[in-house]
């Protein structure tokens, strides 16, 4: 018979997530008011239905995405968090799909090689582009694409492969361009990718990551994680478009697992992703089996002690929103 494991209830006392000073957010719920103060301004202009003799009166706020204005009054359509940028308001989803901005660092799988591009699927509303002129050729060749080029695009990526890539230039139709003409990025083997949501991926100069405990991770910012054990020597001469088949050394495995099992603890606390979170966590859970890192009453101890660790590094914005730690 086999041996089940059985765990009694405990009660958990809630903890304040405190954001560190100056990283304050303004969180809203769908219906809240986000300001009455519409900063009205006058103008030299009439106001229609006024008889000519009435003065304009013209919002200084403009109204972003997000938004709605009701009895003079800005009110948050989505929860999320309020930006501002001047005097545009808009409020940015928590549980959104990825929108691309230019310069993102993004990890995505190809869905469809089309006529001189593929598709790329990167967790927001559109499949990305990724066009034959925008990557390296193998051996960092540099030439014009041309029709033989055209012909061998399944050898270079073929559906189902996973890919690092920039963000190059945004469609007007909310598509996100892309580009590989670094060897830092191309094709991706021998890992494991985690799906996380875009708004707990914290921005930083650089998104990949070699840490010390053996294992590399590419911190996507449309949520995608691709965790893979450091390579000791990089192959730049193929330009970032073969696959390493060697079998990966279970030493290494048990490294990626235990991250992998790290990053999930971090999400579902909330926890905002970044190298040292994530290395915190992970020294933190080496006291215990793999297995049981994603264990409810383990997984909030390693990340407790994690905070603790460094600092109180910051929360998502979802947990700040709910006021929960698990």
């Amino acid at each position: 018979m086999a041996a089940v494991t059985m765990r009694l209830p405990a009660v958990r006392a809630p903890l304040d997530c405190r954001a560190p000073r100056g990283g304050e957010k303004h969180l809203v719920a769908p219906g809240d008011t986000i300001t009455t103060d519409t900063g009205y301004m006058r103008c030299g202009q009439q106001r229609k239905g006024s008889g000519g003799g009435g003065v304009a009166r013209l919002r200084a706020v403009l109204r972003g995405h997000g938004t709605f204005v009701e009895d003079d009054k800005l009110i948050a359509s989505v929860a999320g968090v309020v930006e501002r940028v001047n005097k545009l308001v808009c409020v940015r989803a928590l549980k959104a799909r990825y929108n691309g901005e230019i310069g993102d660092i993004v990890v995505g799988r190809i869905t469809e090689v089309q006529q001189k591009r593929w598709k790329v699927e990167t967790n927001s509303r559109l499949d990305s582009v990724l066009l034959l002129s925008s990557i390296n050729l193998p051996g960092g060749e540099l030439r014009r694409k041309s029709a033989e080029d055209e012909l061998a695009m399944r050898d270079y990526l073929k559906e189902g492969d996973l890919i690092s890539a920039e963000v190059q230039s945004i469609f007007s139709d909310g598509a996100v361009s892309l580009h590989t003409r670094s060897l830092k990025y191309g094709k991706l083997a021998q890992g494991v990718l985690v799906q996380v949501s875009p708004s707990l991926v914290k921005r930083q100069k650089t998104h990949f990551h070699d840490l010390p405990c053996g294992a590399s991770v590419i911190l996507g910012n449309n949520g995608f994680i691709w965790i893979y054990p450091t390579l000791e020597q990089k192959d730049d001469e193929a330009g970032g478009y073969t696959s390493n088949l060697e079998p990966v050394p279970l030493s290494d495995r048990e490294v990626i697992s235990r991250l992998r099992n790290c990053i999930v603890a971090l999400v579902t606390h909330k926890m905002m992703l970044f190298d040292t979170s994530i290395l915190y966590c992970y020294e933190a859970s080496l006291s215990h089996q793999i297995k049981d890192i994603l264990k409810p009453e383990v997984t909030e101890e390693i990340v407790l002690e994690a905070r603790q660790s460094s600092g109180c590094f910051p929360c998502g914005p979802e947990q700040a929103l709910d006021g929960t730690f698990g």
